[in-house]
């Protein structure tokens, strides 16, 4: 009887835990399928902070776990194509581990105020340098804003009535209304480009990027879509992040073709570079006959490099990516000029990296490859997230992707 008691509350968080994780879920998924909607994003927000604020103990660890299943799930599937797939459900049950640990923190105290304390500061912290997860990412589609400050009015008005005890007990939540993003301290006004933009959004699957016989098909459908942009009246087109599955700057006839296209409308494309024995991933930029690149800033962790100590990284390296070394990296963000106007260069991650948003910026071109990750929730999460800082910074993005997540974010 007692061994039947036990195992009831162990369900019994197991089930709470995974109800606070589709609460705290929830605003993905429903983008993902298209059901967006502020009411229902602002609702399961607060029932998610909420949940986070006064679950038992116990039942923290778990909603631990499943949000960082329910959101990070498809982070193993990049490992197929690096011959160690096998990894993969190790990967997921791994990150379910790191945010039981980052949520558990939370479940050092039951008091409320310490845990809104906890929750505030868990919004600074990058585990691995993976900044995906963005607590106030929550509301980035609701009724209530995702500054910090506006973060710290809605964790007070969840916490106070625990401890007021008369009829005024329910009044913090008014405070609620100040967290509104109409009402907001901040005023960043998104621009439009003057220039015409057409972004391209391919579907090759990874598997089959990389192939030998993949390279002509994907330089005559370049052809083909620089050609039609040309006659539409494009001024820039702008294609996915390693569109061209080779080291550019090595394959001196695909330049100057491309320099020769440039002359009648600028060409930006993802491609690779390698010099002195390193390797970069980069942005080209074709123009009037000429050519730049803009190399990485950041690096994906465990993706482009490994953020451990150097005998841990080239254990890694060795055992699991056929002693593949790091991606090298830009010191710092680049800018292209194209007809007169800024652009800050940002490659998949990047985009998502608030790095990329410092300084005078006004405009960015984000080109990504999603197709390690088909099929997934990753575009849509990284959609979010793009407009999320796009929003904080006023910022307007032109993002270009193979698989899913084309298009101007606003």
């Amino acid at each position: 009887m007692q061994q039947f008691m036990y195992n009831d509350k162990i369900y019994f968080h197991i089930i709470r835990g995974f109800i606070s994780a589709v609460f705290f879920s929830a605003f993905i998924y429903l983008e993902h399928y298209g059901y967006t909607f502020r009411f229902l994003n602002t609702f399961f927000g607060l029932l998610a902070l909420t949940s986070m604020l006064y679950l038992p103990k116990k039942s923290i660890l778990t909603a631990g776990f499943f949000i960082g299943v329910f959101w990070f799930y498809w982070i193993g599937y990049s490992f197929e194509y690096n011959g160690v797939g096998y990894l993969t459900p190790f990967i997921t049950f791994a990150f379910g581990i790191i945010y039981l640990l980052f949520f558990g923190t939370l479940a050092l105290s039951n008091k409320p105020y310490i845990r809104a304390f906890v929750l505030f500061g868990l919004s600074f912290v990058e585990p691995f340098d993976w900044n995906w997860m963005q607590i106030e990412l929550l509301f980035v589609d609701s009724y209530l804003g995702i500054y910090k400050y506006q973060l710290v009015l809605i964790l007070l008005a969840l916490t106070t009535p625990y401890y007021i005890k008369n009829k005024y007990k329910y009044a913090p939540l008014l405070l609620l209304i100040l967290a509104n993003p109409y009402l907001s301290i901040y005023s960043k006004v998104q621009k439009d480009s003057n220039l015409k933009i057409k972004l391209v959004q391919t579907d090759i699957k990874q598997e089959k990027k990389w192939l030998r016989e993949t390279l002509n098909p994907t330089v005559e459908f370049s052809y083909k879509e620089m050609q039609k942009a040309i006659k539409e009246g494009y001024d820039v087109i702008i294609f996915p992040e390693s569109f061209f599955p080779i080291f550019m700057n090595q394959n001196q006839k695909l330049i100057d073709e491309l320099k020769k296209i440039s002359y009648k409308i600028t060409i930006v494309t993802g491609s690779l570079y390698h010099n002195d024995e390193h390797n970069y991933n980069v942005t080209y930029l074709f123009q009037k006959g000429n050519v730049s690149f803009a190399k990485k800033l950041v690096l994906v962790p465990f993706g482009e490099y490994v953020p451990l100590p150097k005998f841990a990284r080239d254990f890694i390296n060795d055992t699991f990516f056929a002693g593949q070394a790091d991606f090298e990296t830009a010191e710092s963000p680049s800018d292209f000029i194209i007809k007169g106007e800024k652009f800050r260069n940002a490659i998949c991650y990047e985009a998502t990296c608030s790095e990329i948003y410092n300084g005078d910026v006004n405009f960015i071109i984000a080109i990504s490859n999603n197709a390690w990750f088909a099929p997934s929730i990753e575009p849509t999460l990284q959609k979010l997230l793009m407009r999320f800082y796009a929003r904080k910074h006023g910022v307007t993005i032109y993002h270009s992707a193979n698989y899913k997540g084309s298009g101007i974010i606003k």
